[in-house]
C-alpha cells in the first residue's frame, strides 16, 4: 500500500492511497489541476482513480468535487447529510454518479475495503477513515473534533497514520483569532492540538510503522513546532509533516 498527501491544512485537502490494485483519492479540497499536478511527479492520473471518497461538508475537503467528479468520471462516495449540507452551501455543479454511505460503514473495493468511523468534528456527518488491504491497515484521522474514546480502539490497530495534529495550545492562545474561534477550535467540535495527538500515538500507537501529522494550521501551528511536540514521547515510527502547499513523499505501508 502507499500513500501521498497532496496538500494538507485549511486551505484544501487531498490523500491519495494505492493498494490491491485499487486507487482512492480522499477528499477534493484542492484543484484538479494541483492534484494532478503532484500526482504527475510520482508518475501517477487521477483517470485511473476508483473513486473520491469525502470525509465531510468543509470547502476545504468537498469544493472540487464536483468538478472531479465530472472531469474524471469518479464514483463520488459521500454521506447524505454531508452531501445535502454542502449543496446548500456551495456550488457543486451537477452530479452524476454519488454513492451513499453511512458513517460507520465499510466500503469495498476489490481487495481493498474502507472502514468508516463517525467523526465529532462540527460538520454535518463526518467520517474518518481505516484503508485495509490484506494485513496492512492505514488511517486517515482528520477533523475528528476530540480523541473520543473509538480512537484508541482504531489507532491501536494502524501500521500507518496520517492524523491531524493542528496547533499548538500556547500559539492558539496567544493568537490572533477571536475568542468565539479559539473556542471552537479547542472545544469538542474542533481540532486536536499537538499535544492530544501525540499523546494519543504515544499511549496507542505501537503498531505504527510511519504517522504523517496532518491539518497543521498556518497560524497557530508550525511544521516544526508539531514534529518537536511528537518526538518527545520518543517513538519507535517514523514522523512526517504533510504540507499545506505541496505533496508529502510517496509512503509505504
Amino acid at each position: 500500500m502507499i500513500a501521498i498527501s497532496l496538500q494538507s491544512g485549511s486551505n484544501g485537502n487531498c490523500i491519495y492511497v494505492e493498494a490491491a490494485g485499487k486507487r482512492l483519492l480522499f477528499d477534493a479540497g484542492i484543484s484538479c489541476l494541483l492534484a494532478e499536478q503532484r500526482l504527475a511527479a510520482f508518475g501517477k492520473t487521477i483517470r485511473d482513480c476508483d473513486a473520491l471518497i469525502i470525509s465531510h461538508d468543509h470547502a476545504d475537503h468537498i469544493r472540487y468535487a464536483g468538478v472531479f467528479q465530472r472531469k474524471y468520471g469518479l464514483p463520488l462516495y459521500v454521506t447524505p447529510f454531508t452531501l445535502g449540507a454542502a449543496l446548500l452551501k456551495y456550488r457543486l455543479g451537477p452530479l452524476g454518479d454519488v454513492r451513499h454511505f453511512r458513517a460507520g460503514s465499510v466500503l469495498h473495493f476489490g481487495n481493498l475495503s474502507v472502514r468508516t468511523i463517525p467523526t465529532m468534528h462540527d460538520g454535518a456527518d463526518g467520517a474518518a477513515f481505516v484503508v485495509s488491504s490484506h494485513s496492512k491497515r492505514l488511517g486517515i484521522l482528520t477533523d475528528l473534533g476530540y480523541a473520543f474514546s473509538r480512537l484508541e480502539e482504531v489507532v491501536s490497530s494502524l501500521d500507518a497514520v496520517f492524523l491531524e495534529s493542528n496547533y499548538d495550545p500556547e500559539m492558539l492562545e496567544r493568537g490572533p483569532y477571536p475568542g468565539f474561534l479559539k473556542r471552537r477550535i479547542m472545544g469538542p467540535g474542533g481540532h486536536l492540538s499537538n499535544t492530544e495527538a501525540a499523546e494519543l500515538l504515544r499511549r496507542y500507537g505501537k503498531r505504527l510503522k510511519w504517522a504523517c501529522l496532518a491539518h497543521l494550521s498556518e497560524t497557530n501551528n508550525r511544521p516544526d513546532l508539531a514534529l518537536r511536540t511528537h518526538k518527545m514521547g520518543k517513538p519507535d515510527y517514523t514522523l512526517y509533516a504533510a504540507s499545506r502547499y505541496g505533496a508529502t513523499e510517496i509512503l509505504t505501508v
